[in-house]
């Protein structure tokens, strides 16, 4: 039997992925599944360039707000949800769209997720305490020294990456590489893989700015007092440690001042989608896109098209 068909539309954040998804929408029998780590929590909607209600009125996205701040979720959790959406739209009739920049969820899609053990609070909550007294950077260059294949694929500033790695060392001895080698099996779908990009990084690093100074302009402060003031949440849950998130809550402490709180945010966004180009140019079978090009919108089409039409 053939596989089922699936689309993707991925990039580095910033590059247009939900405008170009609306537009195939528009005109294909497609349904969007959201590929986005912050934008599953309700009431982080501004931080995540989360579409607005009107935006999802006309395209629906599935995934979006699916979880509570307060609450974790996993790479293992995506997989299970995006399966069962895209089960459901394919029972409709319907091309899943996928659409979004976590690269690890395409990551649990594409390739499988490992059986790793489940979280220890007692072990993370000492990783915390002892990054916060040495730094992250730190931590990264001890994982180094016993999982260097693991660290070479983490950022020394991702906290939520390289916690989670000392975390499965010490608690099972093993390192998390080990763990990863046992992958469980890849989706079964036909993939078309099409990512979207400004061939110039500074065009990029514009939209990258641009855009959070648009969310300052829509209120984007003011949606962060709101989740500060919650006493459930913390700048330890992986909700609070999103790119903008984790910078505002440092903001709204007292940290940093406003200025601060926007240089940081936009370098760090800047170091997030140079990790997502990382990991795009190393997947294979990937389709390039130059969305400031006069007929990338036509081209997109004509290979989604092309590629639907194999399908029959």
């Amino acid at each position: 039997m053939s596989r089922p068909d699936a689309i993707c539309i991925m990039g580095p954040t910033a590059s247009g992925k939900t405008g170009a998804a609306i537009r195939l929408l528009e005109s294909l029998p497609v349904e969007i599944v959201s590929v986005d780590s912050a934008q599953v929590y309700r009431g982080m909607d501004i931080g995540s360039a989360k579409p607005d209600a009107e935006t999802l009125r006309r395209a629906p996205h599935r995934l979006i707000d699916i979880r509570d701040p307060a609450e974790a979720y996993s790479a293992a959790e995506f997989r299970q949800d995006a399966l069962h959406a895209m089960a459901d739209i394919q029972h409709n009739g319907k091309v899943p769209l996928l659409v979004g920049g976590t690269m690890l969820y395409y990551q649990a899609l594409f390739g499988g997720l490992s059986p790793l053990p489940s979280a220890d609070p007692a072990v993370r909550a000492r990783l915390n305490a002892e990054a916060e007294e040495q730094g992250w950077p730190a931590l990264h260059r001890r994982l180094q020294q016993h999982d260097p294949q693991a660290a070479a694929n983490i950022h020394p500033n991702d906290a939520q990456r390289i916690q989670r790695a000392l975390e499965v060392l010490q608690t099972t001895g093993r390192p998390i590489s080990q763990w990863q080698a046992g992958a469980a099996s890849p989706a079964s779908f036909r993939w078309l893989k099409l990512v979207l990009c400004p061939a110039r990084r500074a065009s990029l690093h514009e939209r990258i700015a641009g855009r959070f100074e648009s969310m300052l302009a829509g209120g984007f402060e003011d949606e962060m007092r709101r989740l500060h003031e919650r006493s459930d949440l913390s700048p330890d849950l992986p909700s609070m440690r999103s790119v903008g998130y984790r910078q505002g809550w440092a903001y709204i402490d007292g940290e940093t001042d406003r200025e601060a709180f926007r240089r940081q945010t936009v370098a760090a966004t800047r170091q997030l989608a140079k990790r997502q180009l990382t990991w795009l140019r190393a997947e294979p079978g990937t389709l390039w896109y130059d969305l400031e090009t006069e007929d990338v919108y036509c081209r997109i089409f004509n290979e989604v098209e092309d590629f639907l039409e194999l399908a029959t």
